[in-house]
């Protein structure tokens, strides 16, 4: 229990510590141990008390006597909800706890996993905080287990990570779970990183005094630090590679944090002064961020003793959410204050993240009781992503394949409803045209029109099909006719 600790905090930690007494982990330590290294890690990831107090408490619904109206009475309704969000997720993934039945989850399963996520998306932060801090705890279980949850971790909770664009959490997890999962591999690759490092270690000292007094010269306030390629991320570009350590050009990279965006452009300027670009490496993430939201920029260049060496520069706040992604969201928000907030509801999610308003959605049918085909519906987590444009300059995240109804729906059912025509790129389309990452998609619409069965050929997103259909079906109900029905004779 910390100093600093708020008393509801302090409480928590005392109710935790009570309900667990008497058990224990794979470890032989305390198992009060585990909810206290999940709260330390959501402080670290700075998110908001109720969710450090829910990840206090997480486990305790699910394996103590405590119950969510004991919680809810003390922490309130918020707390209570988190708890039972990351309970249900527990149970979704059938018997996760009794390893010996489990089977790694497919993408399909962890759909049906990620339906229990309920309203509120600060559930899947404390999961991921119970994932990371069970990854880094895992040598106390038989081999046979361990391959079975770092498998998972590598086919899951990973590429959750990096969906969610929380980078740091995305290289801790899969390096620990693939150094199980395949650890002859991870050991060499393991010993080529440290060995590229000690090589380099001389020039890069040299490139960073040079690098310095450039930006010194020109009154450029910034911080410079050094990046190692993870060994798992090395693992899957060799693979692209045909296992050709020369193609890799970003074994290390060093990172250049400035003030703001103008900054970062004169600083691009300032190394291609110094340094020969190399040709097609010049990569703007910021004007066009990746697909999860990560904005940088990206130069590799090719120094004066023939070193190759990659440079990131970005504004803090773009570092911060390259680390920290959708917890750094929630930290930076100006909602965080709000109801909204609190309810885990942020109103304006980024366009990166707007695939969690989906999956609420979809949570919210199932739980109506409403059918949904889960062998239909692509989780968005795993698709690759576009990032286009409205004439205004708004970037819209859709599905790769994404057509221009797509796009429609996705500003708004009514602009939607009344598609007459589009124009990509100033030029006029037809709506069969698959979009791509960067085109700037103008809709044109009309009063008059309205959705057609023919419509449904034109779209991949599950979105526009639900709108659309309804728009169908309401249009298709047969008017009652306004003449007097003549009595049935029986």
């Amino acid at each position: 229990m910390a100093d600093n600790d708020s008393d509801r905090v302090k409480r928590a930690i005392e109710i935790a510590t009570k309900a667990h007494e008497g058990q224990f982990r794979k470890t032989g330590e305390p198992y009060i141990i585990h909810p206290l290294a999940v709260k330390k890690i959501l402080e670290e990831w700075g998110m908001d008390e109720d969710t450090v107090i829910a990840g206090i408490l997480h486990d305790t619904v699910e394996d103590t006597d405590l119950t969510l109206g004991d919680i809810k009475k003390e922490f309130g309704s918020s707390v209570a909800f988190l708890v039972d969000g990351v309970t249900k997720l527990s149970t979704a993934r059938n018997g996760m706890r009794d390893i010996d039945t489990y089977l790694p989850a497919t993408k399909d399963n962890f759909l049906r996993l990620m339906i229990a996520l309920g309203d509120d998306i600060r559930v899947l932060i404390i999961k991921l905080a119970d994932r990371l801090h069970n990854i880094r705890t895992l040598s106390a279980l038989p081999p046979d287990k361990q391959k079975k949850i770092a498998k998972e971790t590598l086919e899951i909770f990973a590429p959750l990570a990096d969906r969610l664009n929380m980078g740091l959490l995305r290289v801790e997890l899969a390096d620990l779970a693939f150094k199980y999962v395949d650890p002859k591999r991870f050991d060499e690759l393991k010993t080529l990183i440290d060995k590229y490092n000690k090589s380099a270690e001389k020039s890069l000292q040299k490139i960073e005094e040079e690098i310095s007094a450039a930006l010194k010269k020109e009154k450029i306030k910034f911080t410079l630090s050094g990046r190692v390629k993870s060994v798992y991320s090395l693992h899957k570009k060799l693979a692209k590679h045909n296992q050709n350590i020369n193609e890799i050009y970003d074994l290390i990279a060093l990172r250049i944090i400035v003030e703001d965006v103008t900054t970062c452009y004169l600083a691009l300027g300032i190394i291609h002064s110094l340094y020969t670009p190399m040709s097609g490496r010049i990569k703007d993430y910021i004007a066009i961020p990746k697909q999860n939201g990560y904005q940088s920029l990206h130069t590799t260049v090719i120094t004066k003793d023939k070193r190759i060496v990659e440079f990131q520069i970005r504004t803090k706040e773009m570092h911060e959410y390259a680390d920290r992604g959708l917890a750094a969201s929630f930290y930076y928000n100006e909602q965080k204050l709000t109801e909204n907030y609190k309810k885990g509801k942020i109103e304006h999610l980024p366009t990166n993240l707007l695939w969690i308003t989906e999956l609420q959605a979809t949570a919210a049918r199932l739980r109506e009781g409403k059918k949904v085909d889960l062998k239909k519906l692509k989780l968005n987590l795993f698709s690759d992503k576009i990032f286009v444009y409205t004439p205004k300059g708004d970037i819209i995240d859709l599905p790769k394949g994404a057509l221009p109804l797509d796009f429609a729906y996705r500003l708004h059912s009514e602009i939607g409803d009344h598609v007459v025509g589009v124009k990509i790129n100033g030029k006029m389309s037809n709506l069969n045209k698959k979009l791509e990452h960067g085109d700037v998609v103008e809709i044109l619409t009309s009063k008059n029109q309205i959705p057609k069965q023919s419509w449904l050929d034109k779209i991949i997103t599950s979105h526009a099909r639900s709108k659309i259909l309804h728009n169908l079906n309401r249009s298709n109900k047969p008017k009652e006719s306004k003449k007097k029905r003549k009595p049935h004779k029986v």
